[in-house]
């Protein structure tokens, strides 16, 4: 009873904070090739030198050359950093870091999907803040402001270029470790379909899958407002319009942006409403088995929504009539099932996988336990789960 009492002060103080704190929002560019709009800006702004921070795909695809080349055009000195891996850890960071400092960098310029970027706010973060990764990890704990940093995702459904957090792994013991403050928001960031047409089916798949758990848990959550609702709803809208388009035939700059303006959206809705159960059972699949976070969401999504079906019906059910397959002659909980159906539908139709064999049987209690700890800790859900009902979500994941 005493533990229930206090979770729900915090869950109303992190409702009054969330409604209070001012949450900065970068400058905006957006469009065909606005990430050449970004750089001229910077470079107006006589920062120094830059150090890029980026994964090697990116490299050889090509698209952080091109980044680079405007860098170069706008007059701006950098450096790069390449060494970050899918789930960054404290290590990435600090060799980031240690690159920085070496290179008397004056700035930090992200490249990439959430990994990048995340992994660019750590770095930012302790620059100036002088405290270890374990020390800045939880809320509002990045009490000096970061180096200047700017983002350019080249994947649509972080939304890490407008959110307050930033996730990194602490590998000794598979934890994701959240940095979450107002301070970690990018001063700029560009949205520049061009540098996402080359994106392979399934990234575009897996990242999408990820766009629409922000909006969906956004919009479920207890403390979303009707700001929230806008944004949640614009993502989903958007999602159900491009996303299968853009996985089929991603060559659309149309298509292509639209899913980024999802993401966008789905960030902001999610920055101040938080976020839920899929996410933190994706955190624990993501730090123990290396599973792609938008593949774990797109695996938990639909049995977390099947799980708060007591709850939160209504609100699904309004979810179903955004996405067309909802009837207003139906009653709440019949149109909720069809909201899950959709969302099963639409991860069958992107090739994702359903189960996740890779997850062992002696793992699941101890999944289940952080997965629960995580949850009643930061996020505001409609139907808080037992430990057991999270072990059982686990065993379906597995298969």
């Amino acid at each position: 009873m005493l533990a229930k009492a206090v979770h729900k002060t915090y869950m109303k103080a992190l409702k009054v904070a969330a409604r209070i704190i001012p949450i900065p929002r970068p400058t905006l560019f957006s469009g065909a090739d606005s990430a050449v709009e970004l750089c001229d800006a910077i470079g107006l702004m006589n920062i120094g030198k830059l150090l890029i921070v980026t994964d090697k795909p990116l490299v050889e695809a090509g698209i952080v050359g091109k980044v680079e080349r405007s860098l170069s055009h706008a007059g701006i000195e950098f450096v790069r950093y390449d060494g970050v891996l899918p789930d960054p850890t404290y290590l990435q960071a600090e060799e980031g870091l240690a690159l920085y400092r070496q290179e008397q960098c004056m700035g930090v310029l992200a490249i990439g999907g959430g990994s990048p970027i995340d992994c660019a706010k750590v770095i930012a973060a302790r620059v100036t803040n002088r405290k270890s990764i374990k020390r800045l990890a939880g809320l509002l704990k990045v009490w000096r402001t970061p180096a200047p940093l700017f983002a350019i995702p080249t994947t649509a459904g972080t939304g890490s270029e407008v959110t307050v957090a930033a996730v990194i792994s602490e590998p000794k013991h598979h934890q994701k470790t959240p940095l979450m403050d107002p301070k970690l928001v990018p001063l700029m960031a560009a949205l520049d379909p061009t540098l996402m047409t080359e994106l392979p089916p399934s990234i575009t798949a897996a990242t999408g899958m990820d766009a629409l758990t922000h909006a969906v848990e956004a919009y479920l959550s207890n403390n979303a407002t009707t700001e929230t609702d806008a944004y949640a709803t614009a993502a989903l809208k958007l999602i159900h319009g491009n996303l299968l388009a853009a996985y089929k035939d991603g060559k659309s700059l149309k298509v292509r942006l639209n899913m980024a303006m999802a993401s966008y959206y789905a960030g902001l809705a999610f920055t101040k409403a938080s976020l839920g159960y899929a996410h933190a059972i994706a955190h624990q699949l993501g730090a123990k088995y290396g599973t792609p976070h938008g593949i774990a969401n797109a695996l938990a999504l639909p049995l977390v929504l099947n799980a708060s079906l007591p709850s939160a019906s209504s609100r699904m059910a309004k979810l179903a009539l955004l996405t067309e397959r909802g009837d207003r002659q139906w009653d709440d909980e019949t149109n909720a099932k069809a909201f899950i159906s959709y969302v099963v539908d639409l991860q069958i139709a992107l090739g994702i996988v359903r189960t996740l064999p890779a997850i062992q049987t002696e793992d699941i209690p101890a999944l289940a336990k952080n997965a629960v700890r995580e949850t009643h800790w930061n996020y505001p859900v409609p139907h808080y789960l037992t430990r057991t009902q999270c072990e059982q979500i686990f065993t379906q994941l597995k298969g």
